[in-house]
Order: structure tokens, then C-alpha cells, then sequence
């Protein structure tokens, strides 16, 4: 794995890419097991990232290693989600979103 859960939303700020999140406002919470909770939130090109719990539009929860697997790239997200490996609940289409974004 490249990256630890923390070190990928310590550095999500820095990374993400403020144009494609141009005119998207969401909130997220990635709660990985093993590793933590972050939330994510979207507000027209600023990325802003907390660690801890809150209220979020969608909730994305994952094993420290599957979730590891999708930033490296090696697993598909919505392969993910379809095998149960990712859980998503609340908005969808804000998942779906997601996948663009970093």
C-alpha cells in the first residue's frame, strides 16, 4: 500500500484539485476500520478535511485495506461497493461524485 489512510487525508487538501470541485458543495465521512474517521468537505473548490466524526451527506465506510487498494488504484470503487467491500450511505450521487474528484 502507498499510503496509510491518515497519511492520504493528511495530505487530501494539498492534493485535491480545486477546479474539478468548482460549483460541488458536499460533505463526506470516510470512516476506514482500523485507521479512523476523516470528514471531507466539498465547498466549491475548497477541499477542507477534519479528523473525527460529524454530520456528513454521504458516509463511506471501508477496511483500512480495501480503501488502500482504491487510492493505489488497484481496486475499483464501484467494484468495491458491489462486492460489500464499500458501504456508502446517504447521498449516492455524491459518492458517484467522488471518483472525479481526486
Amino acid at each position: 500500500m502507498a499510503e496509510s489512510a491518515r497519511e492520504f487525508f493528511d495530505n487530501l487538501e494539498s492534493r485535491a484539485d480545486s477546479s474539478k470541485a468548482a460549483g460541488m458543495t458536499a460533505s463526506y465521512l470516510f470512516d476506514i476500520e482500523g485507521a479512523g474517521e476523516w470528514r471531507v468537505v466539498v465547498d466549491d473548490g475548497k477541499v477542507t478535511v477534519t479528523e473525527g466524526g460529524g454530520e456528513a451527506d454521504c458516509t463511506i465506510i471501508a477496511s483500512e485495506e480495501t480503501f488502500g487498494r482504491i487510492v493505489a488504484g488497484e481496486q475499483n470503487p464501484t467494484m468495491a461497493y458491489m462486492s460489500g467491500k464499500l458501504k456508502v450511505k446517504g447521498d449516492m450521487s455524491q459518492a458517484l461524485k467522488l471518483q472525479k474528484l481526486f
